[in-house]
């Protein structure tokens, strides 16, 4: 694309520390009946990256997700995916199959349907969920949603109804099933509430191992998960991006101490 940011000499200084970048924020402003919900946003998320994404509450992490996934279109600013993929303006549903998954935090799934079922529609999300489940699996399906079920532990409840599942194994399903649509890159939201200390060790471990193979951004509150599973942190306040660097940097900054972490 002749208008790609990554195509401005100017850009690449800035952001030389990321290589590479699967994702490029620049100056996004988001205004909702006149309050500032983002201000003049940049943030750039290299490939393979784990990236940590904290701030008090209205802070301006739910707003900067839906700006990435379509559902917020900015009032001015730049987003580029992938290099070259201008973000503003496409749907949600095109963002999607362009390769950007998305975990609110409150599990999303079908219910009444098993385990296995919910897996299936993910896979075939451009179809109708009554398609999805007439459609015949490939072996290469059906291989990739039992590596899945084996990797979030729920092979055993394969065909258990999802409505039946435990709250984290619920979260659990809601990740497969946005890894067995092969994203490039993860927007995880508050992934680790409401888990036992035992879930939320094994999602720890599970995202550092999907770190490299995709991208992942994480939205959490929780600072000792945070501390298990950060390369780089960025915070936010008031729709701004207040520090930046690795956790050890950002726990020692001044105005983050202030604003978030307390004395």
């Amino acid at each position: 694309m002749t208008d790609s940011l990554f195509t401005q000499p100017q850009f690449f200084d800035q952001y030389r520390q990321t290589t590479d970048p699967v994702l490029l924020l620049e100056h996004i402003n988001v205004t909702f009946d006149g309050f500032r919900a983002l201000t003049d946003l940049s943030l750039s998320i290299g490939v393979g990256e784990l990236r940590c994404i904290i701030g008090p509450n209205g802070a301006g992490k739910t707003t900067l997700m839906d700006v990435i996934t379509g559902k917020t279109r900015p009032d001015s600013g730049k987003a580029f995916y992938d290099q070259d993929i201008n973000l503003v303006g496409m749907t949600p549903v095109d963002i999607a199959r362009a390769g950007i998954g998305r975990k609110f935090q409150k599990p999303t799934v079908f219910e009444a349907l098993s385990v296995t079922e919910n897996l299936e529609i993910a896979q075939k999300m451009d179809k109708s969920v009554w398609t999805c489940l007439r459609a015949s699996l490939n072996s290469e399906q059906r291989d990739r949603i039992d590596e899945v079920l084996q990797l979030l532990r729920l092979t055993e409840h394969r065909q258990r109804l999802a409505g039946l599942l435990s709250h984290g194994q619920k979260q659990f399903l809601e990740i497969g099933m946005l890894l067995v649509q092969e994203p490039h890159l993860l927007l995880l939201d508050e992934p680790a509430a409401g888990l036992t200390d035992a879930e939320t060790d094994y999602i720890a471990e599970l995202f550092k191992t999907l770190a490299g193979k995709h991208s992942l951004m994480v939205v959490e509150h929780d600072m000792g998960f945070v501390e298990t599973i950060a390369d780089h942190v960025t915070v936010l306040h008031q729709g701004q991006v207040l520090a930046e660097g690795s956790l050890r940097d950002v726990q020692a900054n001044e105005q983050v101490i202030d604003v978030y972490l307390g004395r």
